[in-house]
């Protein structure tokens, strides 16, 4: 009796293990179908766009954006994962089309910029932490931990051609502590470019890009030599 009732139990658990799955696939696709709308709701509408606009937007309510993500920092930090995971993809893409250390820190930069160029406002919402919501759940600090995560992994990418660029010098271990500087002077000097308004004197993004690959690489040390050639030349003679 006892292994008849298990065989006749079977077909009703398959039944709801296939109905479980087909549950569970329906509600990825959907949470995709959601991230992806509000990414052009965001790149339309603005960085500061409420859950409200966001779903109007999406055609759809904001009780269905709280539902998959809990509140807009869950949905700042899904929004974050795809696009960051892409960027990530791009800047990694890049640097392997490289030929030297420094054509590599250039490419990786460029895609960078290019990515964050793009679409300022889907860049501005994955990267700052949303202060009304932040107290009472831990939606800032997963959005953190994700974009914590993309910059590590862009840290290692850039420390791996320096290294093979040094090779046995000995100055590895100095290594370990650059990219983590370099990965600050290229996120907040490009920051600052995405913000400046556009005008004559903003360089564009392969100017920008270029120039935080030498700041990489040589420092300001041209422009300070420049600036002492220019004040210790002797006054024109006229």
């Amino acid at each position: 009796m006892n292994i008849l009732s298990a065989e006749a139990r079977k077909p009703a658990d398959n039944a709801v293990d296939g109905r479980a799955s087909r549950w569970q696939t329906h509600r990825e696709e959907r949470r995709r179908e959601l991230i992806k709308s509000a990414r052009k709701a965001v790149h339309a509408l603005g960085s500061d766009a409420s859950m409200e606009e966001i779903a109007a937007a999406a055609g759809t309510s904001k009780s269905v954006f709280y539902r998959y993500f809990g509140d807009k920092a869950g949905l700042q930090q899904a929004v974050g994962e795809v696009v960051l995971s892409q960027m990530q993809r791009r800047i990694q893409e890049a640097a392997q089309s490289a030929q030297t250390p420094r054509e590599g820190l250039f490419a990786m930069v460029s895609a960078y910029l290019q990515m964050a160029e793009t679409s300022p406002s889907v860049y501005t919402f994955v990267t700052k932490y949303p202060a009304a919501e932040s107290d009472h759940s831990g939606g800032a600090i997963a959005t953190a931990g994700a974009l914590g995560h993309f910059f590590e992994a862009i840290s290692g990418m850039i420390a791996r051609p320096m290294r093979a660029h040094l090779g046995g010098s000995g100055k590895e271990s100095v290594i370990g502590y650059w990219p983590t500087a370099a990965i600050g002077l290229v996120r907040n000097a490009g920051e600052q470019w995405l913000a400046s308004p556009a005008s004559p004197d903003k360089p564009d993004q392969e100017t920008m890009a270029r120039q935080i690959t030498s700041w990489l690489c040589v420092g300001i040390a041209p422009e300070l030599e420049s600036s002492t050639l220019a004040l210790s030349k002797p006054p024109s003679k006229t």
